[in-house]
């Protein structure tokens, strides 16, 4: 069985801005940068006029997660996540983000939605997350997602802020 979690935000620009960030190669390496932890990297990307499609790697420190996950990780843990996007009409964007953790029992995959809405634009991510561990997957599946909800709204900031930067 898998557990949904809900992101949603609000960014004070335009979709297509918030887009063009979203999937800018220069800022998704400076995002890895500061949030990606260990070997974190761009591994794939390819952006045309109604489509984006990226595979990142985020290295995680299995101290930083919760005890009950700690047992189930490697130490050079890494996940991969791949994401797809494209032009749903004017001001509006959707796709899929698949994520997953070589040598573990999880993964994750969602929905990903971005849309003109005043005064900006909004961002929703639903994500499914599966965890196959006998009695512990749904307590595991719920610490996972919160992780996810954090790195999410982080990922947001630091986008926010590369966009101010950069106008």
């Amino acid at each position: 069985m898998s557990r949904q979690f809900d992101y949603r935000a609000m960014p004070p620009h335009p979709a297509a801005a918030v887009f063009a960030a979203m999937v800018d190669a220069d800022c998704l390496r400076a995002r890895l940068a500061q949030l990606g932890g260990r070997n974190a990297a761009l591994l794939e990307h390819e952006v045309t006029a109604d489509s984006a499609r990226f595979r990142v790697r985020h290295g995680l420190d299995p101290s930083d997660m919760p005890q009950a996950v700690r047992s189930f990780l490697p130490p050079d843990f890494v996940i991969h996540r791949l994401e797809t996007w494209r032009l749903g009409g004017d001001g509006h964007y959707t796709g899929i983000a698949d994520v997953d953790g070589p040598g573990t029992p999880a993964a994750a995959a969602g929905q990903v939605g971005l849309r003109d809405a005043e005064p900006g634009s909004e961002l929703r991510i639903r994500t499914d997350v599966t965890v196959k561990v006998p009695l512990l997957g749904g307590r595991i599946e719920d610490s996972v997602g919160g992780q996810i909800l954090k790195l999410l709204a982080a990922e947001t900031a630091f986008t926010l802020e590369w966009m101010n930067r950069n106008a």
